[in-house]
């Protein structure tokens, strides 16, 4: 039998366990970190630029239907000038870890080692100390064709990037079958908040043609991407390159 002070206590932790949960909801809008296009002081344009950008290292770094479809580009839009009227690309590269065998080389992450690579060289554009390096960081935007795991976006906010743009969200991803750590970016930035600076994100960004990318590794109904066909009999499997169709360069 439950006496009326127990029957209270129950009720008291119901309370506190909705009130918790609802502090807690994904992707709030209200976050510090969150940019949206309505705010953005960088044109829509641009920002597709840069997303379609991301989208071509596949083909130019991969082929034209790699099964881990995630490309980032890493740009400073500091620099932006006649030729560069988008701002300036620093690096880029896709997802690394079956070529490398590290399966940490994400496309964020192998794309920001090669940008130290590139930034830090002797013989490159930049010449930077690897302390200069650090602090030209804070200056960049990271695009990226699918939301940042939370491995990711832990290195994005260590890194110090003024900006984190994605295309792909990682709900949709878990939707089309992909396992993921169903943990927002936004979710890492905010638990993220005694690091120096801030990571401003904007998601969804030309999700109507980074998720196409994403739709056809487990669903043997959607079609390949341009330039590749599905092997076996039955046209049941993966996705391969068929000639040297949708071959492209950044």
């Amino acid at each position: 039998m439950l006496y009326p002070l127990s029957i209270l206590s129950l009720v008291l932790l119901f309370l506190i366990h909705l009130t918790h949960g609802s502090s807690h909801q994904k992707h709030s809008h209200d976050s510090q970190h969150h940019l949206s296009l309505d705010t953005d002081s960088i044109s829509f344009e641009t920002r597709a630029h840069w997303m379609r950008k991301a989208n071509a290292a596949l083909t130019e770094l991969a082929s034209p239907c790699p099964f881990a479809a995630f490309g980032t580009v890493i740009v400073n839009h500091t620099a932006t000038s006649e030729e560069f009227p988008h701002g300036k690309l620093i690096c880029y590269s896709v997802n690394q870890n079956q070529r490398e065998g590290n399966p940490t080389l994400h496309g964020e992450i192998s794309g920001i080692n090669n940008c130290s690579k590139i930034l830090t060289s002797a013989s490159g554009p930049y010449t930077l100390t690897p302390k200069e390096a650090l602090i030209a960081f804070h200056s960049l935007t990271l695009y990226t064709n699918a939301e940042p795991c939370p491995m990711c976006a832990s290195a994005i906010r260590w890194s110090g990037f003024k900006e984190c743009i994605f295309g792909t969200s990682i709900s949709t991803l878990i939707s089309k079958g992909w396992s993921q750590i169903d943990l927002s970016a936004e979710e890492v930035f905010e638990e993220a908040g005694a690091l120096p600076g801030a990571t401003k994100l904007m998601g969804g960004v030309l999700s109507n043609e980074t998720d196409p990318w994403f739709s056809w590794q487990f669903d043997s109904e959607i079609s390949c991407p341009k330039g590749c066909a599905r092997s076996g009999k039955e046209g049941e499997g993966v996705c391969e390159p068929v000639g040297e169709e949708g071959k492209s360069k950044l």
